[in-house]
């Protein structure tokens, strides 16, 4: 995705967004098939219902309308990252301290390619996970961190 496109939408859309209570999760704008799609990904602390996705839509596709970031036709998409989310930027790893995590790794470490544990911090670019024992992965290593729904 464009950083501009990206850039563009969070600075239009994010001050109605923050004002209906929610926050910005992500922003991706991709091809599904032959389609381009928008999707704007919102949470808040109480979770995201579909009756909030639409609120959020509502509000927001008038001001997309009218900023125009995108050229082409797109589908405008609203959606909750969902109880088990990627973490994708520093931010979403530093907000998800203390969840339950799996760190899908490039390549085997002590012959495991995938590692499940609390997430403890991030720290000097580097995931620290408490699996047993504390484990510092260097963020790069990582092809994929997502959370884990589990019940206490």
């Amino acid at each position: 995705m464009k950083k501009g496109i990206k850039d563009t939408v969070r600075e239009a859309i994010a001050p109605t967004v923050e004002e209906l209570g929610y926050s910005i999760w992500d922003i991706t704008y991709s091809k599904i098939g032959a389609d381009y799609h928008l999707e704007i990904t919102i949470d808040s602390e109480n979770g995201i219902n579909i009756d909030d996705c639409e609120k959020v839509h509502r509000a927001i596709d008038p001001i997309l309308d009218e900023c125009d970031p995108i050229e082409s036709f797109y589908y405008l998409d609203v959606s909750s990252p969902g109880i088990e989310r990627e973490l994708r930027t520093e931010e979403h790893i530093v907000l998800s301290v203390g969840e339950k995590v799996e760190a899908k790794l490039f390549a085997a470490r002590d012959g495991k390619k995938s590692i499940v544990g609390i997430l403890a911090g991030y720290e000097d670019g580097e995931v620290i996970i408490d699996a047993d024992g504390e484990v510092r992965i260097p963020r790069a290593e990582i092809s994929k961190l997502t959370t884990i729904y589990f019940e206490d």
